[in-house]
């Protein structure tokens, strides 16, 4: 009986503790004799405790939370920053923010005002919120192990000058960004000296620059995105060890746009990507070993572009359909691999029917190395002459780098599903 009551008292005393440690609930809300804003709140709490927000518009903007708390949206109350400026800045690790319509912060040529702001924390999450009409939407400072996730934003800049970025991560490390939905922004999602982090299943569209906008990050993977009708899909810039997995690279049309944009890149993987109707689905200077396999190349103006500055990149196992243009190069020498591709232009035979194509295959035509050095020749792409000029250099080849050349074509388009879960 000693022992039944001692483990009794035992249980007690831990759920006691347990219970203090949650720390305490707040309500906000209009009506209510507790607190009518979020900023007398803030004022108010200790580290763990949980503010509950009610359903209605609270005019409010310079929200600074500075100790751990979870702030809770209940029904969307909206946020209005009434274009003041900044509306909450976390300065503690240990934050969540969800259940929110964030809204109106205002543009500034000299702050990068922000939806929610974070600065040199860790452990944050933002989910489940609605951005509207933000400057910036989140932006990640000097931040680490934060998730941004489930979130919509919807911006609406008059042009790029007043327009900032949806997801903005500078100097940050491990962060998860996914399931998000990112529209009318500068660029949707824009990483600056960022390592070991994850951006997955997230839809940017509409967005007046880039999708997805890589500067100085290592380490880093992106799967599973949609990429459609930006000004340019996604640019990897000056980093190295980058993933690109399962991504849908679609729409991206204009005179400078492109699916997929590399530029000083070493070290990284395009594996089982899908460019549909972008203007260049990839364009690549100063690429070095990069590897391209399992991706679709799918009715582009041009399916690859490799500038004369990259080398020892291997294309392989690829399906080209319908581009006006597969591989177009301005150099004379070619020092990448192209091997066992699918070539919708192919035109060779397979007699030992092992379903590789018994003569090799040179991608690039004449009129794309002239097209590449004299870009006012494009009003010609559809005459006889080039056709003629193509026909002769399958013949007699003189003009097309000699090495640039698979010779392994498939014959038949290559089964490029992706076989298990990226993310």
């Amino acid at each position: 009986m000693v022992k039944i009551k001692g483990a009794f008292f035992l249980i007690f005393i831990f759920t006691l503790i347990c219970f203090q440690s949650e720390g305490k609930q707040f309500i906000v809300s209009k009506t209510s004799h507790e607190f009518s804003s979020i900023k007398n709140a803030l004022l108010k709490i200790s580290a763990g405790d949980t503010i509950f927000v009610l359903s209605g518009i609270y005019h409010e903007y310079g929200l600074v939370i500075k100790v751990p708390i979870t702030l809770i949206g209940n029904n969307f109350p909206v946020v209005d920053g009434d274009s003041h400026g900044q509306i909450f800045s976390i300065e503690s690790d240990s934050v969540t923010v969800s259940g929110f319509v964030i809204q109106n912060t205002g543009f500034s040529a000299m702050n990068d005002w922000a939806g929610i702001r974070t600065q040199n924390v860790s452990v944050i999450t933002i989910e489940g919120n609605k951005f509207l009409n933000c400057c910036y939407a989140i932006f990640l400072a000097g931040s680490k192990y934060c998730k941004v996730a489930n979130n919509i934003i919807k911006g609406n800049p008059a042009n790029q000058q007043l327009a900032g970025n949806g997801i903005h991560c500078w100097q940050s490390i491990n962060c998860e960004i996914y399931n998000n939905e990112i529209a009318g922004q500068r660029d949707g999602i824009y990483f600056e000296f960022v390592q070991g982090s994850t951006i997955s299943n997230n839809h940017s569209y509409e967005n007046m620059r880039y999708g997805l906008h890589f500067m100085f990050n290592d380490n880093n993977r992106f799967v599973e995105n949609l990429f459609e009708n930006n000004g340019s899909g996604v640019a990897v810039m000056f980093s190295k060890n980058i993933t690109m997995l399962n991504n849908v690279y679609r729409n991206n049309w204009g005179a400078s746009a492109y699916g997929l944009l590399l530029k000083e890149i070493n070290d990284s993987y395009v594996l089982y990507n899908h460019f549909e109707k972008n203007t260049a689905a990839v364009y690549m200077e100063g690429c070095n070993r990069i590897v391209f396999t399992r991706n679709d190349f799918l009715q582009n103006g041009w399916a690859i572009r490799v500038q004369a500055s990259c080398m020892n990149n291997t294309i392989a196992c690829n399906n080209f359909l319908g581009n006006t243009f597969d591989i177009a190069t301005n150099g004379s020498l070619s020092l990448n691999i192209y091997s066992g591709n699918y070539w919708e232009q192919y035109e060779g035979y397979d007699l030992n029917k092992n379903g590789i194509g018994d003569i090799p295959f040179r991608p690039v035509s004449v009129f794309s190395m002239f097209s590449e050095n004299m870009p006012e020749s494009m009003v010609m792409m559809r005459s006889f002459c080039v056709t003629l000029l193509d026909k002769i250099e399958k013949v007699v080849p003189g003009v097309i780098p000699e090495d640039l050349i698979d010779n392994s074509p498939m014959m038949k388009k290559i089964n490029n599903a992706y076989p298990g879960k990226g993310t």
